[in-house]
């Protein structure tokens, strides 16, 4: 889910469903952390529509560990001017290509490093998981040529549904509760692809950029959570936000084409929960944005750029399910509101 739920832990046996749903529209573009002001002016900036839909199914096996599945859907649209061929300068409208379908399968167990307990109000938990190559890495549409022709090839990198790769998924998760109405919250996931191109063609005309890469991505969030009125079942959250796509995988080669880059947002969400149900929404605003030197720029001696969206918005829902079996004298721990993220599957730089 995107946003925040209620306690932490799932009791033996109990499910989680919680589906989330992001959106985002990437149209600034950045080369580093200087801003290209000139793609807006000249109206020849390229503009990304994503909506992502995240289902995820949690079972707790014991008290301490539990799985959960994760199904992201995706839903895109790209547009980018069509120029002119030189010299002419100008450009003839815009080409839009579309893209949509299941992501990347994941597969997540989580482990509570202390026993919940004992720990109501603090703990810190570790998830490990596999993400299969479910989701489509070649989807094509037609491309119209400044000639008047129209070519069919893949669509772009940032709106394909998957990425062509095994990955392994690393997951840090922890909370505090202070002064009873306050918890402090962090979590930090780094998503691990060790292949190195998927060899779906890109048609960019850079031969160190034929291929599309399979880049590792990261996550970080951490914040405060404040029940506001916890009769009524509301809190607010502030935190602080940070994504993107190294320039260079931890295991493995880097090459082909990738957009590395960061973005940086200040994060403020609101969750309302209600009986077993609760409910989230946040939208993270960008504060600073860089689109780092990518392996194939580097041997180009070149140095790409990559649009941004300036926020995010991000609604969560999530309930809860009694198992088939609840083990005698189990009270549930008290219910710090916990903000939690979605899991990585959208790069910030498209």
């Amino acid at each position: 889910m995107l946003g925040g739920q209620g306690s932490p832990y799932l009791q033996p046996t109990e499910f989680q469903f919680s589906f989330g749903y992001r959106w985002q529209y990437s149209d600034r573009h950045f080369t580093g952390d200087h801003e290209d002001k000139n793609r807006r002016h000249e109206h020849s900036e390229v503009i990304n529509d994503i909506n992502l839909l995240d289902f995820n199914l949690s079972f707790a096996l014991t008290e301490r560990f539990s799985a959960s599945v994760n199904l992201p859907v995706l839903i895109a649209e790209r547009s980018q001017a069509i120029r002119n061929p030189a010299p002419t300068p100008g450009f003839l409208g815009r080409n839009e290509t579309h893209a949509q379908g299941i992501g990347d399968f994941s597969l997540l167990g989580s482990f509570w490093i202390f026993e919940p307990a004992a720990h109501p109000d603090q703990n810190i938990a570790f998830g490990l998981g596999v993400k299969f190559p479910t989701g489509e890495d070649d989807v094509s549409d037609n491309f119209r040529q400044s000639d008047g022709t129209i070519a069919h090839r893949t669509v772009d990198q940032s709106i394909q549904p998957g990425d062509g790769g095994y990955g392994a998924i690393f997951d840090l998760r922890a909370f505090k509760l202070i002064f009873e109405r306050f918890t402090l919250y962090g979590q930090g996931i780094y998503l691990l692809n060790p292949q190195n191109t998927n060899n779906v063609p890109t048609f960019r005309s850079r031969a160190s950029e034929a291929e599309m890469s399979i880049s590792d991505q990261f996550l970080g969030r951490a914040g405060v959570n404040v029940l506001v009125f916890p009769e009524q079942g509301w809190s607010f959250s502030i935190g602080g936000r940070v994504e993107g796509v190294p320039v260079r995988d931890l295991i493995g080669d880097s090459d082909g084409f990738r957009r590395p880059g960061i973005a940086v947002s200040v994060e403020p969400g609101i969750n309302y929960a209600v009986g077993r149900n609760v409910f989230s929404f946040s939208v993270p605003v960008a504060v600073y944005r860089n689109r780092w030197i990518s392996v194939s720029d580097r041997r180009d001696g070149r140095h790409g750029d990559a649009a941004f969206a300036d926020f995010l918005i991000l609604f969560g829902y999530s309930v809860r399910f009694d198992g088939w079996s609840k083990p005698a004298g189990t009270e549930k721990a008290p219910e710090p509101q916990l903000p939690v993220s979605p899991p990585v599957g959208t790069a910030p730089s498209q």
